[in-house]
């Protein structure tokens, strides 16, 4: 007779025949084992201050490095893979964005504009300066089958999941396809619509919210009260991701059931993070102890440590051109500040949990977050 151990004993589905017993214990998977993996840690993709430096420093450690492409040109994103290449044997994940591109509306971005006219004038910046820098842009055909030349363990997504022609494409070069849930709901439709594994992101994360089945704000919860929920709801992996830091708070995830975590604050005081110098050094501060989610930099709510620019404009509001647009407002403004050593103007995002900055190797990082389990 087979033991079931660590199975939950009452109203077992394969019991009765509703579903094989293998697709069952697929979410009770741990994540090292379904990707291949030494440690069940992924290093969250953050677009702006990491490049593959920081990827092949966690995939060499034994976790699933990552890197953020929603901002990379098709040439730039072929160098990283590269470069990623040239220097890992290990697994990896490349990450991208998938929303739908907005139609830029003059009205909007002009009344938009108008509320940084006094910020112009005070850094003695044109107001018809055009913004520097990268957009952020979904993925397209042409770049899952560029992102398929280099045979990545893993292809993830945020806001959703594109196409399902680019989702065969990627399923085709054998990648695992990962995606963000903000709610139980979100993590269902995930699982409906050809998702491998689900990363449930609670509130506490930093950078930009995951979510795409509504923009209601009141929907989101902490990754504690939500990871369980998702293991409840999917028979995928679970991978938990917000206010994550340290050891602790790994093993807390995975006792709740989920199959591995993801981090990403932690890691942005690495050597190998491209945090900028105004970025550092709030994150050191007293001041990253206070975060808040801004939709007033990209036009999508994001947590970040709260600043000026923030507490005068924001940090929600609802004048805001959709995302990414309304980046272009301020993008000037940060440039000029951080020149200047401010972050006043700037999109310092981090989550509500920096305990775990530290300025160590990401390989070293990566292994102590793993140190008890």
């Amino acid at each position: 007779m087979t033991t079931l151990i660590g199975l939950r004993r009452t109203n077992l589905p394969f019991a009765r025949g509703e579903v094989k017993f293998h697709e069952y214990r697929r979410n009770q998977m741990r994540l090292d084992q379904f990707l291949g993996i030494e440690l069940p840690i992924i290093q969250a993709p953050m677009a702006g201050v990491q490049n593959s430096a920081l990827t092949i420093a966690v995939s060499n450690a034994g976790g699933l490095g990552s890197l953020p492409c929603a901002m990379l040109s098709a040439d730039e994103l072929r160098y990283e893979l590269q470069t990623i290449k040239s220097k890992s044997d290990r697994p990896f994940n490349v990450n991208f964005f998938c929303h739908e591109s907005p139609v830029p509306d003059e009205r909007t971005a002009t009344a938009w504009r108008a509320l940084f006219n006094d910020y112009y004038a005070e850094l003695g910046i044109q107001p018809t300066a055009k913004p520097s820098g990268a957009a952020r842009m979904p993925i397209n055909m042409e770049i899952a089958e560029l992102v398929c030349e280099y045979a990545p363990a893993v292809v993830s997504f945020h806001f959703g999941l594109p196409s399902q022609e680019i989702m065969d494409t990627i399923h085709s070069c054998g990648a695992k396809i990962l995606s963000s849930a903000t709610t139980v709901e979100e993590a269902i439709w995930l699982e409906a619509h050809g998702a491998d594994a689900v990363i449930a992101q609670g509130l506490e994360a930093g950078g930009h919210r995951g979510m795409f089945l509504s923009e209601e704000i009141s929907t989101q919860v902490g990754t504690f009260a939500l990871v369980p929920q998702i293991v409840q709801a999917v028979k995928l992996p679970v991978i938990a991701s917000g206010g994550i830091a340290d050891a602790r708070g790994v093993r807390a995830a995975m006792d709740l059931g989920a199959s591995g975590v993801q981090v990403g604050t932690a890691y942005m005081l690495c050597p190998e993070a491209n945090t900028s110098a105004v970025h550092r050094t709030a994150l050191k501060s007293d001041s990253a102890r206070v975060t808040a989610l801004t939709n007033i930099f990209s036009g999508r709510p994001a947590r970040g440590i709260v600043n000026r620019l923030m507490r005068e404009l924001g940090p929600i509001n609802s004048d805001t051109p959709r995302f990414p647009l309304a980046a272009a407002a301020s993008a000037p403004l940060r440039a000029k500040a951080e020149s200047m050593g401010s972050g006043d103007f700037s999109p310092l995002w981090a989550g509500q949990n920096v305990s775990g900055c530290k300025e160590i190797s990401a390989g070293v990082l990566t292994k102590a977050l793993a140190e008890r389990l």
